[in-house]
């Protein structure tokens, strides 16, 4: 893995433990633009790893809330053994 690649992974890490941190959903966006007026490439990567990064917390989210019903629905259905 090259420089940026690395950079663009540990910058991400970041950003995502200080909006949660602060609740700013939209930090990354700041942090974009703060890069992309020193290095476009690295802004580019890091752009890159925030959506993968993002995308699968929605998806995570999808399936725990998948889970949970499919529980729900079974525990729903069990015999009451009163």
């Amino acid at each position: 893995m090259g420089t940026i690649e690395t950079l663009a992974q540990k910058l991400a890490a970041d950003t995502l433990k200080v909006q949660d941190a602060t609740g700013e959903e939209r930090l990354y966006m700041e942090v974009s633009q703060v890069l992309g007026a020193a290095s476009q490439s690295l802004e580019e990567a890091f752009l890159t790893e925030m959506r993968v990064r993002l995308a699968e917390r929605k998806a995570r989210a999808f399936l725990n809330s998948k889970i949970s019903a499919a529980k729900a629905k079974i525990a729903s259905k069990a015999p009451d053994n009163d």
